[in-house]
């Protein structure tokens, strides 16, 4: 569906056009309505837009779609922010996963709510509130209950597997829709074909892994590429030209680069502008 989402009712021009699924808005289970919130995105470290969910059931990551010169026409007004925001489910523990790994430096196991906290991103801890946070938890956190509260402590290898299944899961989910995963096809490029006979395994494992990097930082990509047992690629330097063996002279050719060229006019002085004149 698509919705027109107002920050203000005062501001006419701050709002946004939004493709969401009705389920996005839909209150009736809960008593708050869905929200865009400000966090820290787990693969540059800066503030990124997401949704909340009514109730912060559901957690959504905000996309962009933007053209230079666009507006939009809602109701009887002229909406001159002309982005096109498209709101897609998100797993939180994406965003849960920096803080845990930040805490894990300490080797403790510690309360999970005092592990998701963040002065820069106050409303961080809502992630916690999340359908599937702490009923996820355990796929990249060692746990420990001590009476009736639990403890829990980054884990590198649960990550790393938790990470690979997302991989594989993400490998099948391109193979059924027939993605482009060939040489040269970026991450973010979506282009069906016909048959993927011209493909091998580790195409779509590199694919793949490149579409999980875009929600973790760079280190743990590098590791769940070691993980997959999949070698980094060096792509050659752009500066240099492809490499060309030398053309071979014809015999006629070798004796034109015998020739004495001495006084010789080039080829290029023969078609000179008519009427020029040297100044003198």
């Amino acid at each position: 569906m698509a919705a027109k989402k107002k920050r203000t009712p005062q501001a006419q021009n701050d709002s946004w056009v939004v493709v969401a699924a009705d389920s996005v808005i839909d209150t009736k289970k809960h008593d708050s309505d869905p929200a865009f919130v400000r966090l820290r995105n787990p693969s540059t470290d800066a503030a990124s837009l997401y949704m909340l969910g009514a109730g912060d059931a559901q957690m959504y990551e905000v996309k962009a779609f933007e053209e230079e010169f666009h507006s939009w026409f809602v109701g009887q007004t002229v909406q001159r922010d002309g982005r096109l925001l498209f709101v897609t489910p998100m797993d939180p523990l994406f965003l849960i996963l920096p803080y845990l790994i930040k805490a894990g430096k300490e080797g403790k196991f510690q309360p999970v709510d005092q592990i998701i906290m963040d002065e820069e991103f106050p409303v961080c801890p809502r992630l916690l509130s999340c359908t599937r946070s702490l009923a996820s938890l355990h796929h990249i956190a060692e746990e420990k209950e001590v009476g009736s509260l639990k403890f829990h402590r980054y884990s590198q290898e649960k990550t790393m597997n938790w990470l690979k299944k997302k991989v594989e899961r993400t490998v099948v989910a391109l193979k059924k829709k027939n993605i482009c995963v060939g040489e040269g096809v970026k991450s973010t490029t979506y282009i069906r074909v016909k048959s993927e006979s011209g493909y091998h395994e580790e195409d779509y494992l590199r694919y793949a892994h490149g579409l999980i990097s875009e929600y973790t930082s760079e280190d743990l990509s590098k590791a769940l590429l070691k993980h997959l047992q999949l070698p980094e690629l060096t792509s050659p330097k752009e500066t240099e030209p492809p490499s060309k063996p030398p053309k071979k002279m014809t015999a006629a050719q070798k004796t034109l680069a015998k020739v004495d060229k001495t006084g010789m006019k080039t080829m290029s002085s023969f078609f000179s502008p008519k009427g020029k004149t040297e100044k003198k």
